[in-house]
């Protein structure tokens, strides 16, 4: 018999999302509005800070895509495009019928390389195509290089759409991400840091820009006593009983985050003494990562595999990299611009288990798995 599957990610409740829910039941607030959605958008901007208003929605790709709708993205657009990136970041672009525009990313982050940008940028303006907006993405908690992106956006009158959908409370420079975009959003997927199950959020500076978000995201319907409609609306909105389990993990976020740090610190000390496993970690104390996921390069695909094999066979769950969105099928005939590091990450990369509710026992077993094959 196998023993209990150790999860990557797995969803990792406070304890007082329950009573949220409950009080949701009690007063019959089960439709996607409510007091619950009211306070968990007041909870998300309290944390972020920096003038943030908040939308709660129904994920993190419905706030991609009402994000680009806003900035202007229509049919016939480019928006460049972090390569290493999961495809959700991209998809919403192609719902506009613009087009990809996919960029590499840099070795200390893996996040976009601002060279290779900045080079990606020239070469549309020159072939007529200024690109409508740039995603940048905060990869597995890891804030992207954001002095040197934002500068360059701003030389070219870009805006940034910053998908920080995996860095609830990382921070670059003392601030926290999700507040450095244009437009930024977040996601509470099942396996991320905090979830509302499924769900996401748009944030931006201008509360002109949130109300808004909130009427596309609610099938945009104008103000009258009938059902009346001037443009096109999305059912995007956040449900009220969602927003109750987000409002119960909000009280535990700052734990969550302390937990994945330990599990890096843990993947440090057993990783120390090996030559061949490169721990992916912040390159300096400007960056600071909620480490949503712990990630090792190993000298090679072979062996990469290999030991992603002997976690299977323990019943423990590990997962490559994300495939680059310019190798993907769906995207062989997007433009790209970089060299090969995207790829290379890709072939040579392992995410860990990284839960913040793993036990001594769990690690336990991940040693053994590790000390057994090197």
């Amino acid at each position: 018999m196998n023993p209990e599957k150790i999860w990557l990610s797995s969803p990792h409740m406070g304890g007082n999302e329950q009573q949220y829910i409950d009080q949701a039941f009690k007063e019959n607030w089960i439709a996607p509005l409510g007091p619950n959605v009211i306070g968990f958008e007041e909870d998300l901007q309290n944390y972020l800070g920096n003038n943030s208003h908040v939308s709660a929605l129904s994920s993190g790709t419905a706030a991609l895509h009402l994000a680009l709708i806003q900035l202007g993205v229509v049919a016939g657009d480019e928006v460049i495009c972090q390569t290493f990136t999961f495809s959700a970041s991209a998809n919403p672009i192609v719902y506009l019928g613009a087009t990809p525009v996919f960029v590499d990313s840099e070795e200390d982050t893996w996040n976009i390389c601002p060279k290779t940008l900045e080079e990606a940028i020239l070469d549309r303006i020159e072939n007529g195509k200024k690109p409508k907006a740039i995603i940048a993405v905060h990869l597995y908690g890891m804030p992207f290089k954001v002095d040197e992106i934002i500068a360059i956006a701003k030389k070219y009158d870009i805006p940034v759409l910053e998908d920080s959908a995996e860095a609830l409370g990382s921070t670059y420079k003392k601030q926290n991400c999700g507040t450095f975009g244009t437009i930024s959003v977040l996601s509470f997927n099942g396996n991320k840091i905090i979830t509302t199950s499924g769900g996401g959020a748009l944030v931006t500076k201008d509360e002109k820009v949130k109300q808004n978000t909130v009427f596309l995201a609610t099938q945009a319907r104008d103000q009258a006593p009938h059902y009346q409609h001037s443009q096109i609306g999305y059912n995007y909105r956040m449900s009220n009983i969602c927003a109750g389990i987000g409002r119960g993990q909000m009280e535990v976020l700052d734990a969550h985050i302390a937990k994945r740090r330990e599990m890096h610190h843990f993947y440090e000390l057993l990783f120390e003494s090996i030559p061949d496993v490169t721990l992916f970690k912040e390159p300096n104390t400007d960056f600071f990562s909620n480490h949503w996921l712990s990630a090792i390069l190993l000298p090679n695909f072979t062996q990469r595999e290999a030991l992603r094999l002997a976690f299977e066979k323990e019943n423990i769950e590990t997962r490559p990299l994300w495939k680059p969105m310019h190798l993907q099928p769906v995207f062989q005939k997007s433009l790209y611009y970089g060299n090969t590091i995207a790829e290379s990450l890709f072939e040579r990369g392992l995410c860990l288990p990284s839960g913040s509710n793993l036990s001594a026992l769990d690690k336990e077993r991940i040693t053994a798995v590790v000390r057994d094959f090197f």
